[in-house]
């Protein structure tokens, strides 16, 4: 008996199907439901761990280098970036899945970055938004790795919706000098909401009171300016009790304040400072005795940015009963002390011909003889600009620099008066009666430049930067009718940001980055450094050999100038939140003010 031939026992074996159509589709079928292949997950995990180390390990570290910021900040695109790469080349998904899973990410990322609050834009989707979004992707194709089908792919995408879109709820509120973050819903009133709200009901409570103090005249400024009288942050004649548990603070007064890092200048029962109120960038006077408002000087302007926020940043003067303040968009106005009237008005931006520099036009203004003198960094010669005092005529311009947030200072070096100015290309001497240069010494710089240059014996001047660039301090000679400058010496172990530092006995006292830190001022060598005070400010009681510090915490610690070690004497918490405006002794009273609150305190004396 013959066998039956393959084909027809095949037939016989396996009759073909009614459902043809059925048959056709079933590879397709089966291709889409279970023979996709496993994802190869390692390196993507391998990439996820090394994004969040190079998020979190820098942020341990006491003090960041720029190093270290920049790999902090552009560390986790980077490794999000070579994610992206990774599902695009070595995940071994499909061609299909490759290509919705980018176009989905993308998509996510570009609606998440329109719908963000501003405060998140820029940096913020960079080091927050991309990192987030990117890791709840690689999370959910991790958690999902025994899928062998495109609803993996659906999965990650919707982890990634979750991860990117959480941060269009939310709004960053402050920012600390180390990057570290205070978040908040969008939808909850900011400081500067609740103090707008406070505000009418605060002026008709202040009314009785303004109106009797304004009739008093002004006296002899206690506090003129930044940073007192000479802008090096000394305040002779006053020392501190040592011991403020037993000798406590007797608060005065606080009161809601607008936004800005603008510090105090004082007269009498006066006080000066700049804030923003909405739309409004105003000038304020306040009863030194309670807080109250007596006047205010509005502006239509708004100057924000995402690391300091919003409001003025430099501080008002006083000299021979005028008063001159610069916006942080460049008008820079005279009022009359009393009223808030307004004398004159300029506009650095169409005098210097240029816009806002980063951060903020931050010029304190200076007064000399009969002219008034503020940065602007505008082209050619127009970095210092010098303005009649009486009728807002400009009267001489002088090149220096093309950005900076240090104020001009007047100083007498090697016998001669002169206008310091330091800048990104390092610092300038001009004559205050013409603008003329008579000296430069170049030490440039990419970043910013905050502090003032500090004048030493007559003949010597010490020039700060932050960002690990390090202090110099350059010897000044008068060479027949221009300076003579060698440099002495260059200390990278203290690099004061945008927090001064003060000069007593042989040693400089100040932040090294964010730590206080002594250095010895012959060699540069540093002594000690301890005092964890974040991005705080610095002043000098050399009567009693004493520092007083605020920090960037609002706390008020009372150290021993000495190079010996780091003592501290006493501490009281003063304010909340971030504080980086300089405070401000006169007599036995305290002055301190933030982007949210304004205090004064009496306290305790020797």
């Amino acid at each position: 008996m013959s066998e039956v031939p393959s084909e027809e026992r095949q037939g016989v074996d396996n009759p073909p199907s009614d459902a043809g159509s059925d048959a056709e589709s079933s590879p397709a079928q089966t291709n889409s439901v279970s023979t996709l292949p496993p994802l190869r997950i390692w390196p993507a995990v391998l990439l996820l761990l090394c994004l969040w180390a190079i998020r979190i390990v820098p942020a341990l570290f006491a003090e960041m280098s720029a190093p270290l910021i920049m790999a902090r900040f552009m560390g986790p695109a980077v490794f999000a970036g070579l994610i992206v790469l990774w599902w695009i080349f070595l995940s071994r998904a499909s061609l299909k899945e490759k290509v919705f899973g980018v176009l989905g990410l993308a998509t996510i990322g570009i609606v998440t970055a329109v719908l963000v609050d501003k405060t998140l834009r820029g940096f913020g989707i960079i080091i927050y938004v991309v990192p987030w979004g990117i890791t709840a992707f690689v999370v959910a194709l991790i958690l999902s790795t025994r899928l062998r089908t495109s609803r993996r792919t659906w999965l990650a995408l919707l982890a990634a919706t979750v991860g990117f879109g959480y941060w269009d709820l939310v709004r960053i509120d402050e920012i600390r000098g180390d990057f570290r973050t205070t978040r908040n819903w969008r939808w909850q009133p900011t400081a500067e909401d609740r103090f707008l709200r406070s505000l009418s009901s605060r002026r008709e409570d202040d009314g009785p009171t303004a109106t009797a103090i304004t009739k008093q005249p002004l006296a002899d400024p206690e506090w003129p300016s930044f940073r007192g009288p000479n802008r090096n942050g000394v305040q002779p004649g006053v020392t501190l009790a040592e011991n403020w548990k037993t000798q406590p603070f007797k608060e005065i007064w606080r009161v809601p304040i607008g936004p800005g890092w603008s510090s105090f200048s004082v007269a009498g029962n006066r006080l000066f400072t700049e804030e923003q109120r909405g739309e409004h960038e105003v000038v304020v006077c306040y009863d030194a005795n309670s807080g109250s408002e007596l006047w205010v000087h509005e502006e239509t302007s708004r100057f924000w940015e995402a690391v300091g926020g919003a409001g003025p940043r430099a501080t008002p003067t006083l000299s021979e009963g005028k008063l001159f303040a610069l916006g942080a968009r460049g008008v820079l106005n005279r009022l009359d002390p009393i009223t808030g009237e307004q004398i004159w008005q300029r506009d650095l931006n169409d005098d210097a011909k240029r816009e806002p520099p980063d951060w903020g036009y931050a010029s304190s203004p200076l007064v000399t003889r009969d002219v008034v003198i503020v940065h602007s960094g505008g082209p050619e010669d127009k970095g210092l600009l010098a303005y009649d005092v009486e009728t807002g005529d400009l009267r001489w311009t002088s090149p220096s620099g093309d950005h900076s947030y240090s104020s001009p200072q007047l100083s007498t070096v090697n016998g001669k008066q002169c206008v310091l100015m330091l800048t990104n290309k390092g610092i300038t001497f001009v004559d205050p009666a013409d603008g003329k240069m008579l000296g430069k010494h170049d030490w440039e710089y990419d970043g910013y430049r905050v502090l003032q240059p500090l004048v030493l014996e007559d003949s010597s001047v010490l020039l700060g930067s932050g960002m690990g660039a390090g202090t110099r301090r350059i010897e000044v000679r008068w060479d027949g009718e221009q300076f003579a400058i060698k440099t002495d010496w260059t200390a990278r172990r203290m690099s004061p940001d945008f927090n001064d530092y003060v000069a007593h006995k042989g040693y400089l006292y100040g932040f090294d980055r964010n730590i206080f830190a002594c250095v010895d001022l012959a060699t540069g060598e540093r002594k000690w450094k301890k005092g964890r005070y974040g991005h705080g400010q610095v002043l000098l009681l050399p009567s009693g050999d004493q520092l007083l510090v605020l920090s960037e915490d609002g706390e008020l610690i009372l150290l021993r100038a000495t190079p010996k070690n780091l003592v501290e004497l006493t501490r009281f918490q003063v304010l909340k939140g971030r504080t980086w405006n300089h405070p401000v002794l006169a007599g036995n009273r305290l002055y301190v003010r933030n982007g949210e609150e304004a205090a004064c305190f009496e306290v305790p004396t020797l």
